[in-house]
């Protein structure tokens, strides 16, 4: 009995200390607008507080809410991202920015990881910057983090 009991505890142990888990948080320095973070899905996951998620968060998108922007944040900065545990070699997260139309520049935007790849991420001060998608074959924008249980973090008018 007690065998078993030590068996169930220390597999539900290993599960917990397993389970994938993701927090964006936002810092909006503009003083106006609402962080956004959308689901491929478009769902709302977030207006401004810190998401957390237990397992991958697989195609989101974030940018600030000044008024302008579409639903999907059509006609202001983007900041697109994948979170998740690598399930092999080079196939982790990835977070880049798009000005890809019909996205613009709206606000100066960036992001960068922590708990893990920390210093890797990129800003967009410009409409112009060279961190960030203008067409679809800028794939050298992406930062990549083949980190476990990464986070990121997404600044706004810094």
């Amino acid at each position: 009995m007690f065998f078993k009991a030590f068996i169930a505890i220390a597999t539900l142990t290993i599960a917990q200390v397993s389970a994938e888990t993701h927090t964006v948080v936002f810092d909006n320095r503009c003083g106006f607008g609402t962080p956004t973070l959308r689901a491929q899905n478009g769902q709302v996951l977030s207006t401004g507080g810190s998401f957390t998620i237990n397992g991958p968060l697989i195609g989101a998108i974030a940018y600030l809410q000044t008024g302008g922007c579409g639903a999907n944040g059509e006609g202001c900065t983007l900041i697109e991202t994948t979170l998740r545990n690598p399930p092999s070699p080079g196939a982790g997260s990835s977070t880049d920015i798009s000005l890809i139309p019909p996205h613009t520049f709206s606000v100066t935007s960036g992001f960068g990881y922590f708990n893990g790849c920390d210093g890797a991420g990129a800003d967009c001060t410009n409409p112009n910057c060279p961190t960030a998608f203008h067409n679809p074959d800028d794939t050298f924008v992406q930062v990549a983090c083949q980190t476990n249980d990464v986070n990121l973090a997404i600044t706004f008018c810094d």
